[in-house]
């Protein structure tokens, strides 16, 4: 038995309905009492030793649990739950919000790692009550040790980003910064699976230029866009825990091959300065993944045009980089 939008596959009910922004309009209504409105912060790029121009800087990183998958989790879990509960396959931040949002719902939870997720993202999906299991070196280990205990527990499987209601879920974001900053002609965004530029790009359908971000060593979206299809590409260096899955998603890659301009490679020196530099001038705390679109910009790997207006999505800050001693 099937509802109108929604269908059964293997016995999970799974959302059938395009991204569109309309189906992210819907799921921002459902999930609003349960996520952050996240501020912007206005600056100018002379504050980083850049030629003057202005900056807005999206704050996703202070959404609850630490990053915008905050979204995606509650976009999944409210709706019809086993009881067997849910499982989620998370190089940390993904795991850290299903977890949160299974907390706040009352739903068990069990999160599977790969062993190199931070030591601060597996304490936040500890400390949120999930069941956490390490398993393998890479997510994609990770995802099929979830996709093991699926099929044993009947549990619902929640997608890190390849998953419609996950995509919905992000796509708020856009939502969001287009009520309260609707004159950007650029936005910035970090790519690992794709959940999160692929619900944005929905949402901006071609209003907004989106220019995608990715470390150097994790590549997957270039990746996929030069071959024409997802495919496997290199899964390492400093953002490996939230930027590095073995391929982008089935669901995003249309959506960024129409949407999204071009994307942007960084290196892991150049992700480092720029998580120094948000703490030095604007007193921000952003992990690797979080700081990566930034990176592009004081790099030098994007150059804005005269007059171009700029946004910047900070989307994580799951990290112990910076340690308060006093």
């Amino acid at each position: 038995m099937s509802t109108p939008g929604w269908a059964i596959k293997d016995g999970i009910m799974t959302a059938t309905m395009d991204i569109t922004r309309e189906r992210i309009a819907t799921t921002e209504a459902v999930i609003r009492p349960h996520v952050r409105r996240t501020p912007l912060i206005m600056a100018d790029l002379a504050d980083f030793g850049l030629p003057a121009a202005p900056i807005t800087f999206k704050l996703e990183m202070l959404q609850h649990s630490g990053s915008f998958k905050a979204r995606g989790a509650f976009a999944n879990l409210l709706r019809p739950v086993p009881e067997a509960g849910v499982v989620a396959a998370s190089g940390g931040n993904h795991g850290a919000a299903v977890a949160y949002a299974a907390q706040r719902l009352g739903i068990p939870a069990t999160i599977f790692v790969p062993d190199i997720t931070s030591p601060a993202k597996a304490e936040r999906i500890k400390g949120y009550g999930a069941k956490l299991v390490i398993a393998g070196s890479r997510y994609a280990d990770a995802l099929a040790a979830s996709e093991t205990h699926v099929a044993r527990t009947g549990a619902m499987a929640v997608h890190a980003y390849d998953q419609a209601e996950t995509l919905l879920g992000q796509g708020s974001v856009g939502l969001e910064l287009e009520q309260d900053a609707p004159g950007i002609d650029t936005l910035l965004v970090a790519v690992g699976g794709g959940g999160l530029i692929g619900g944005i790009a929905a949402w901006y359908k071609g209003q907004t230029r989106i220019v995608a971000v990715e470390p150097e060593q994790s590549p997957t979206l270039h990746a996929a866009l030069a071959a024409g299809a997802p495919v496997d590409a290199p899964a390492g260096g400093l953002a490996a825990d939230s930027l590095a899955p073995r391929r982008v998603g089935e669901l995003m890659f249309p959506i960024a091959r129409t949407h999204v301009e071009r994307v942007v490679l960084v290196s892991d020196e150049a992700i480092r300065q720029a998580q120094a530099a948000l703490w030095s001038s604007l007193r921000l705390v952003a992990e690797p993944g979080g700081a990566a679109a930034f990176a592009a910009l004081l790099s030098g790997r994007y150059r804005p045009l005269p007059g171009e207006r700029v946004a910047v999505l900070l989307c994580g800050a799951n990290t112990t980089a910076v340690k308060f001693n006093g």
